[in-house]
């Protein structure tokens, strides 16, 4: 058996309530307050490109890994903390998993193409896919 919908009482505007819950601030719209309008920081008005690493080097492996597909991010360069950042940011875009092997980054199945755009985004330099 299906319950009956029962419409919402409507406001009267004789009451004071209205759907508009900015109704009120009408009258006040064209009084704005005295002063200067804020400065715009420096920094903020130019967008910085981002830096990443001078080089990097992504390829595919099969051997040693059970027969598993695995994409190998070589030679970027990056403190323990920065690649764990980096691993875990670029696993979340690929969608995939993955970790960190010493210095380099270990991503599952083959993202070659995927990879590449995602690290040229991040600034890095040079980027040698193989």
């Amino acid at each position: 058996m299906a319950k009956r919908r029962v419409p919402p009482p409507a406001l009267a505007p004789a009451s004071g309530l209205t759907s508009n819950p900015f109704a009120a601030l009408a009258d006040r719209r064209d009084v704005a307050p005295e002063g200067e309008a804020p400065a715009v920081p420096e920094a903020a008005a130019q967008p910085v490109a981002p830096r990443g690493p001078a080089r990097a080097i992504v390829r595919y492996e099969r051997a040693g890994r059970g027969g598993k597909e695995a994409t190998v991010v070589e030679r970027l360069g990056l403190s323990t903390a920065d690649a764990q950042t980096w691993c875990r940011e670029l696993k979340r875009q690929l969608g995939c998993g993955g970790g960190v092997e010493g210095e380099d980054l270990v991503f599952a199945g083959d993202q070659r193409t995927r990879l590449a755009r995602l690290l040229d985004a991040r600034g890095v330099a040079r980027i040698t896919v193989s």
